[in-house]
């Protein structure tokens, strides 16, 4: 095989909503702190086809949404897979589960206990913060030699006149989270298929009740 031949990435994921986090004790004995993950079946909304669309990939939904809420293109795309409105649609190419136009995929179709896997999901806002809080800034000197309420601040962001400026990029105070984040090499300590949970080890992003992408 040609070591400079371009690798094709194959998807498997699915989406979930955060519930929480709790401990158990996995199968070595051993006390871990993970993540519930509900995983209702997600809806095949649309299959993408090398034909096509010129790359094969599933689009799936999860949630039921308001009518009202809803655009009539988007309550059209939803009539053909006969799923009723969805709030939360998500492509995954290269799908190695083979699944038909309105198909339902189940968490343990997808994963096994021991996986690793990848989480996707919108972090918690919290607002403006400085630059400890932000950044992990230590602050400026001691409170013992001479400082005066520098213990959180910044200190030097830029030189004088030359450049005149600050640059891009600088790390100062400002808006954190409420970003997409992606946390990768995490396990799947354990599965519940009949109540649709996946306990993934460590934390995953996002607030209780967002939904996040489990993919592998």
């Amino acid at each position: 095989m040609d070591k400079y031949a371009i690798k094709k990435l194959v998807m498997n994921g699915i989406i979930g909503k955060k519930v929480g986090m709790t401990s158990i004790y996995d199968d070595n004995g051993k006390y871990v702190a993970v993540t519930v993950i509900e995983a209702e079946p997600n809806i095949v909304t649309q299959v993408k086809t090398e034909d096509t669309e010129n790359y094969n990939a599933l689009q799936v939904g999860v949630g039921k949404a308001k009518e009202k809420n809803t655009t009539k293109p988007l309550m059209g795309h939803f009539k053909k897979a006969n799923s009723g409105s969805l709030k939360k649609l998500v492509e995954f190419r290269d799908f190695q589960i083979d699944k038909n136009l309105g198909d339902s995929i189940k968490v343990e179709e997808v994963f096994e206990e021991g996986d690793v896997v990848s989480a996707i999901g919108i972090s918690k806002g919290k607002g403006f913060q400085g630059v400890v809080k932000r950044h992990g800034f230590h602050g400026v000197g001691d409170k013992t030699h001479g400082q005066k309420d520098r213990l959180r601040a910044p200190g030097s962001i830029g030189a004088a006149s030359y450049p005149a400026r600050v640059f891009k990029g600088m790390r100062m105070a400002g808006r954190t989270g409420g970003k997409r984040v992606k946390v990768l090499n995490l396990k799947v300590v354990k599965i519940l298929p009949e109540k649709n949970l996946i306990l993934i080890g460590g934390a995953v992003p996002g607030h209780k009740g967002s939904y996040v992408i489990i993919e592998k």
